[in-house]
């Protein structure tokens, strides 16, 4: 297949948390797909033979100015935003800090929220313009000790379609997928703070139906599917990757 005919040929994305994990999986497919790629993160990871590096730190105003404004010096235009950077927490609301509460906002919804108001005149002067945000399945799906992560991915859910509805005249459109307990570098560190980091693994393995985690690329799939404007009618949608774990009640 020549570079013209690739599905993305020509268009540009930005994927914020592109150095590693879900990211990085999208970033990936992108670029493999015929995007110009521009990564924002904290540090470059794997992005080296993939796609544009630029330093950003999502929840921090001036950094995300700083960002854009190289980005601007390589492109006027943005056809693609994938609004993936995100961290955790692990407690209740009893014993989650009100610093905890402002770092995983000041990431996961005001990251995003602050990331797509900067980007959005690249947008408007993109081509069949499409954001895609990396939410959760906890968005809607109690899990112990997840009170801060999972009212985060809440709102992050409930942005996309505020946003979705917001941008329908733009021609922007605004989608989400809400990934299962995933196979990534991040989820690894968790599992290396607990005091069983094999038997942790099991129990998550477990309780999924399918009875694995999922994978960054299965992700990835999913968000280039929402980006791709083949898709042109899907917006206000938010695409479960997650192992049937929120729809489905299998017996063991």
């Amino acid at each position: 297949m020549s570079a013209e005919s690739l599905p993305f040929a020509g268009r540009v994305a930005v994927v914020t948390g592109a150095g590693s994990g879900i990211g990085l999986s999208v970033a990936s497919r992108l670029h493999a797909e015929g995007a110009r790629v521009y990564g924002f993160d904290l540090q470059e990871g794997g992005l080296a033979d993939i796609g544009t590096f630029i330093h950003c730190d999502v929840s921090q105003e001036g950094s995300v100015e700083e960002a854009v404004a190289t980005l601007r010096s390589h492109t006027t235009t943005v056809d693609i935003l994938v609004n993936n950077a995100g961290v955790g927490a692990v407690g209740t609301v009893l014993d989650s800090t009100s610093d905890e509460w402002e770092k995983v906002f000041g990431v996961n919804v005001f990251g995003t929220a602050r990331v797509t108001r900067h980007l959005h005149p690249l947008l408007l002067a993109g081509h069949n313009p499409a954001i895609v945000n990396t939410c959760s399945f906890a968005s809607s799906t109690g899990i112990p000790k997840r009170a801060v992560y999972s009212a985060s991915k809440g709102a992050l859910e409930s942005l996309t379609r505020a946003c979705a509805a917001d941008f329908l005249d733009d021609g922007i459109r605004v989608n989400a997928v809400n990934p299962g307990t995933a196979d990534t570098p991040w989820v690894q560190r968790l599992l290396d703070q607990t005091s069983d980091p094999a038997g942790e693994r099991a129990r998550l393995e477990a309780r999924q139906p399918i009875g694995r985690l999922v994978s960054a690329e299965e992700v990835a799939h999913a968000i280039v599917y929402l980006a791709d404007p083949r898709s042109g009618s899907t917006t206000g949608t938010v695409l479960e990757v997650d192992g049937g774990i929120t729809g489905l009640r299998i017996p063991r």
